[in-house]
């Protein structure tokens, strides 16, 4: 009976191959490929994820598929869109990993872009930790390392249109981007930050959750990591902005978008306006946008009906809950349809 099972499922799964595998995927859902970063400063390989316009593919399967989140579809390692294509470099927030933004990464990459993102070690789901998170420049070292490798494929590096490279991250990653805009920060000011606050803010409650000394952050949360290559900035919701060295700010690439989650509900480390650590009036007439009702953690994935309950039961984070009112879909249809408009994307791609 055994051997009957496993050929009735080889023969459903060839001709559900076989039914799947037309000459042109048409555009309903974007490619999606994985591969290993050789990353000197970091002790293993990086894992990293493309999303890009697909051209002929030969199966779809859903990414980051959980109990929890809702998948997405992409035809898995499907041929490459002919074409030149912008390049955008994705980077997760603290905790989050590179597959749980596929609802960005696709439709992105339906609207016409190559998106390359990569699983921070230390700071991604099931290797985050408390004292690793200040950890700035090896961050955005795993970027450089990651635009290096795949602008020397020989697969892909064909279709990336090297005039227009962005780069785009949330929370944690917002931080990470600003990093790469030119943006530096400073140890003392983040110690004075948390400080001032103590554990009524989320990110200074989880370093403390972990023991870390803030008179003992890393130099690399100092690094300067600014990459020439990259010509515009998306921060979505970014992290460590009361910790910006204000000295830096005259290098910081202009072309920077701000995208703010919630207004009364907002985070206390994502507030960039006069009444949180006013980055925005620091900076050079930067782009910002705000949706609300919402809150940081309706930057996340759709939840699976259920999941909210199940997250109170275990006393998990409230990771599915969003403030009263909330459109957790629409909310990332209007930062889908902000981004695409900043970096001249093809709305109708999609």
């Amino acid at each position: 009976m055994k051997h009957v099972t496993s050929a009735l499922v080889v023969a459903v799964g060839i001709l559900a191959t076989l039914g799947s595998m037309p000459a042109h995927a048409g555009g309903d859902l974007a490619g999606y490929d994985r591969f290993d970063v050789d990353a000197a400063h970091r002790s293993r390989p990086v894992a990293a994820s493309i999303w890009y316009p697909a051209d002929t593919f030969i199966y779809r399967a859903p990414v980051n598929q959980s109990a929890i989140w809702k998948s997405t579809d992409a035809y898995i390692g499907a041929a490459v869109a002919p074409g030149k294509h912008p390049l955008i470099l994705l980077s997760h927030g603290s905790g989050g990993n590179m597959d749980a933004i596929g609802w960005l990464s696709s439709e992105l990459a339906l609207r016409g872009a190559m998106v390359l993102a990569v699983n921070h070690p230390g700071s991604t789901s099931g290797d985050s930790s408390p004292r690793r998170q200040p950890e700035l420049g090896p961050r955005a070292r795993d970027l450089h390392a990651a635009l290096d490798q795949l602008l020397s494929h020989p697969e892909f590096e064909p279709y990336i249109d090297p005039d227009r490279i962005a780069a785009a991250g949330f929370s944690l990653g917002g931080a990470t981007v600003l990093n790469l805009a030119g943006t530096r920060f400073d140890r003392d000011a983040y110690r004075e930050y948390c400080q001032r606050f103590g554990t009524t803010v989320q990110d200074c409650a989880f370093l403390q959750k972990g023991g870390v000394r803030l008179d003992q952050l890393p130099a690399d949360f100092e690094a300067g990591s600014k990459d020439p290559r990259i010509s515009k900035f998306i921060a979505i919701e970014p992290g460590m902005t009361f910790a910006v060295n204000d000295a830096s700010l005259d290098d910081v690439d202009p072309d920077l978008l701000f995208i703010r989650l919630g207004r009364e509900h907002g985070w206390k480390a994502a507030d960039i306006t006069e009444t949180g650590s006013n980055l925005l009036g620091k900076l050079d007439n930067p782009s910002y946008a705000v949706f609300a009702p919402a809150d940081h953690l309706t930057f996340l994935g759709e939840c699976n009906a259920g999941a909210a309950e199940f997250l109170a039961k275990m006393e998990d984070d409230p990771i599915c809950s969003d403030p009263e009112g909330t459109d957790r879909a629409l909310i990332h249809r209007q930062i889908i349809d902000e981004i695409s408009r900043f970096l001249s994307l093809d709305p109708g791609a999609s």
